[in-house]
């Protein structure tokens, strides 16, 4: 094999594309200061138990091993980084009251977590922690969709809310393992009827009838309405439904928006507790989007603060963005003439592109559009348009 070839959904960034998320990144993490969040950088490595510790178990089979050869213990590539905020929360912040936490970095995954996907996502999220009403879901979903209307998507957007507890509701006192709910939760993401009507023939009328009239309850905000008589019965049902229309209040009102509701949608990471949502976009073949609530996201780190939030990829994002213009620039003399450094410094400074023509390479093409160029007229160097 050649040795430029590289692994499978692994791939190099070249400039065009790498200007531009670099460009959406700044973006993404102006618009989540808008809102106070402050930005935390953890690192790509940790000991494999506070990798995987509590609810980062779900990651266990996205998350790459290695042996720490200084220490001989076990450590892990980061497959998410909520855990690690979640860590950073609890264990060092120590905050009494609200915390707003953004980042952005890359995570690595042992398999791509949908079709042609990347395993080296560049994760974007913002995540609130230490209040359990309603007011951080509604923040959450509020800036997650400035997000996107910063880097230009506005108009057909749908927003697709569930909640976790609804399962959770149904499932109480069943007596099945965790493979069995693995079961069941997968065939509720896939809709399959007579799948779930296998797995659930022995559980009790309540749990089997509910679980079994999910699968039909996705669509819009009727939807809400149709849950609360088939489910009914079931006090934490009526809240998570009761929330989900609050929200759905909430968020209407913006042009190109959206709103659905999908019952069953369990897909994601394991550890959301309550509300849940994907977003949707044009060109996307998937959410763009994930994000919800996971209070218990930092028990295992001492402190089992609510937690709210959503993440997403910044190279998917651009995937479905149109191609930026290339950058205006300055063209200027490669040349020992007076004033001329000075003159390229200013402009510099001043924020200007000036890419200096290397002799003999005048007329290649690059990442930058040079519409001005740098002459020299009575002794003077200034800027005139090409």
């Amino acid at each position: 094999m050649s040795a430029w070839v590289l692994p499978d959904h692994i791939a190099d960034v070249l400039p065009s594309e790498a200007r531009h998320i670099e460009e959406l990144r700044r973006q993404l993490l102006d618009t989540a200061r808008g809102y106070g969040y402050e930005l935390v950088m953890p690192p790509l490595l940790e000991h494999l138990e506070s990798l995987l510790s509590g609810t980062g178990e779900a990651l266990d089979l996205q998350t790459f091993k290695l042996v720490d050869q200084l220490s001989g213990r076990s450590m892990g590539l980061r497959a998410d980084t909520t855990p690690q905020v979640a860590r950073i929360d609890a264990h060092l912040l120590n905050r009494d009251g609200v915390a707003r936490l953004c980042y952005c970095g890359p995570v690595v995954h042992t398999r791509p977590d949908r079709p042609h996907a990347t395993r080296e996502p560049l994760q974007f999220g913002a995540e609130i922690y230490g209040h359990a009403g309603l007011e951080a879901d509604t923040e959450t979903l509020l800036l997650a969709l400035d997000c996107l209307a910063a880097a230009g998507l506005r108009d057909g957007v749908i927003v697709d809310l569930a909640d976790a507890r609804i399962v959770r509701a149904l499932f109480a006192g069943v007596p099945v393992d965790a493979a069995a709910i693995a079961r069941v939760h997968a065939a509720l993401a896939a809709k399959d009827a007579s799948e779930l009507q296998a797995l659930t023939q022995d559980f009790p009328a309540a749990s089997r009838d509910g679980l079994r009239a999910l699968v039909g309850l996705y669509g819009d905000v009727a939807v809400l309405d149709e849950a609360a008589k088939a489910l009914k019965g079931t006090p934490a049902v009526a809240a998570a439904l009761a929330d989900l229309k609050q929200l759905a209040t909430g968020l209407n009102g913006a042009a190109g928006r959206q709103i659905s509701f999908d019952l069953a949608d369990l897909r994601g990471y394991a550890y959301y507790s309550g509300m849940r949502f994907g977003i949707y976009v044009p060109g996307a073949a998937d959410s763009l989007v994930r994000g919800g609530r996971y209070d218990e996201v930092g028990a295992v780190f001492g402190r089992n603060r609510p937690a709210v939030g959503f993440s997403l990829d910044v190279r998917e994002l651009v995937g479905v963005l149109p191609a930026r213009p290339l950058r205006a620039a300055i063209r200027a003399p490669w040349s020992d003439a007076p004033g001329l450094r000075e003159a390229i410094a200013a402009l510099r400074k001043s924020g200007e592109t000036v890419v200096c023509v290397l002799p003999g390479h005048g007329s290649e093409i690059d990442e930058f559009h040079c519409d001005r160029e740098l002459v020299e007229q009575g002794g003077q160097w200034s800027v005139r348009a090409i």
